[in-house]
């Protein structure tokens, strides 16, 4: 197998090549390990050098052979080091597989190595002190997003096809406008967070990945998508019984909002805009209904709510078996860290409420209303764009500021004032690589749906990804 034939393989398309026997597996990590070294020469995102040998994986599993990458997101893998890419973590290695990462065995994953990310994922830009600036595969001269960057960059490139990120307020979402990748965010309580933690970051962050295709996307939910018993946030099986059933149903005809009006205070692209209008365009083409409207929010509700990420980071690093050093971070990251360990339960109790403001607000724009006077239909899905503008040059999102924990939240959804809402509301969103901009550069668009109606997200995705295709683009930085 050569470099661009397995590039030109999603996970879908890899898994049947090896269950026909066309490849066999020692051809296929073979070919993967060439492409991830030279991805990282080119990216610089890994962390270390790939695993020797792979991680160990279900050789019986449905993707049994596929190879992927852990993000440095925290304790994922057992045994294995992470650093949140941080230098103040030294020595923390994971004492047990997060309940993902077990799914992902189960599945068949061969876990290769270790993406990158930025310190503590507390940034839309993957440049860290620790590990360096990881370069976009589009053009080096910019960045990747965060804080799955290292992810997105190396499936962008074509060094595997699936790679393990996860998501708090666009972590998945930004790096896959960045790289031009499909970044799915699940629903709150569908992908397990497990067995550290019931509800990451008070349910703000949830596990998944970045890929190629939408029907990569659907597969791997459906693989590890099921929540465990006892989980306090638990999801609704699909109505079609699988989310890659629902590629295959006619979804009729859709309410969809369209909205390019931020919820923060942020200058939109006039190119990414009309990336979104376009995709409006063509969702009409398809047969739905469009509109222009949005949930009602206020920037400072989605700000407070976000707190909560960094108060629950804050707190693993104060109470795990490896305290993090203040003095060995970066100076956002240091200066965050020392705020939110003064803050008390009045404080958590308030970001809490905004919580529930931003949640009551996103659950009541998807939902239907009727009364013996009139009835409303709320929209089934929200279309705008990922990102503010264009992926950014390295250093714009410099941590050398001086920030407070909400100055520094600000100053990010600056740059990405469309995802968070979502985060904290526990709408599933994937972004989608529909446009491109006048450079050259990829353009996301993504897609909201109410919660635990992933199945309507990638049914309409799918007709995107028909209307729109994207797979025989390449970056020019490409393995393939």
């Amino acid at each position: 197998m050569k470099q661009h034939e397995y590039a030109d393989l999603d996970a879908t398309a890899l898994a049947a090549a090896l269950c026909s026997g066309e490849v066999s597996l020692d051809e296929v990590e073979t070919v993967a390990r060439e492409c991830l070294a030279k991805a990282d020469a080119d990216l610089n995102a890994l962390t270390r050098p790939p695993f020797e040998p792979g991680l160990s994986h279900d050789p019986e599993g449905p993707l049994a052979g596929v190879p992927f990458v852990v993000k440095d997101s925290g304790p994922v893998a057992k045994g294995v080091p992470f650093s949140l890419g941080s230098r103040a973590l030294r020595g923390a290695v994971a004492a047990a597989d997060q309940d993902v990462m077990a799914r992902f065995r189960a599945a068949g994953l061969v876990a290769l190595g270790q993406s990158t990310a930025p310190e503590l994922g507390l940034s839309f830009a993957t440049e860290s002190l620790a590990h360096g600036t990881t370069r976009n595969p589009w053009d080096p001269a910019r960045g990747v997003g965060g804080s799955s960057g290292g992810a997105a960059a190396l499936v962008a490139a074509g060094a595997v096809p699936f790679a393990h990120g996860n998501d708090g307020g666009g972590s998945i979402r930004v790096p896959a406008s960045a790289c031009g990748v499909v970044g799915l965010k699940p629903s709150r309580g569908r992908v397990p967070c497990g067995p550290l933690v019931g509800e990451a970051a008070f349910g703000l962050v949830c596990e998944f990945g970045l890929t190629r295709t939408v029907r990569d996307a659907a597969l791997l939910l459906d693989l590890v998508g099921a929540p465990p018993v006892g989980e306090k946030h638990v999801a609704p099986p699909p109505p079609g019984g699988s989310h890659t059933a629902a590629l295959r149903t006619d979804p009729g005809r859709l309410r969809i909002a369209v909205s390019t009006r931020p919820w923060a205070p942020a200058e939109v692209d006039p190119q990414v805009a009309e990336a979104a209008r376009d995709a409006g365009r063509v969702l009409e083409w398809i047969g739905h209904t469009v509109t222009e409207d949005a949930p009602a929010l206020t920037a400072e509700d989605v700000v407070e709510a976000s707190v909560l990420a960094v108060v629950s980071t804050v707190a693993a690093l104060s109470e795990g078996p490896y305290p993090a050093d203040p003095a060995r971070m970066e100076a956002v990251p240091a200066r965050l860290l020392t705020e939110a360990r003064g803050y008390g339960a009045l404080d958590v109790m308030a970001c809490l409420q905004a919580q529930h403001r931003v949640t009551r607000s996103v659950g009541r724009f998807f939902q239907e209303h009727s009364s013996q006077r009139h009835c409303f239909q709320g929209c089934d899905l929200l279309l705008t764009p990922t990102a503010a503008g264009l992926p950014v040059p390295h250093g714009t999102l410099d941590h050398g500021a001086d920030h407070t924990v909400r100055s520094w939240l600000r100053r990010i959804y600056a740059h990405g004032p469309f995802t968070a809402p979502f985060n904290v509301s526990g709408n599933p969103a994937v972004s989608l690589p529909l446009a491109q901009s006048r450079e050259g550069l990829p353009i996301g668009v993504p897609l909201v749906a109410a919660h635990g109606r992933e199945d309507l997200l990638l049914a309409v995705a799918a007709q995107l990804e028909e209307a729109v295709p994207w797979r025989d683009r390449r970056p020019p930085m490409s393995v393939g």
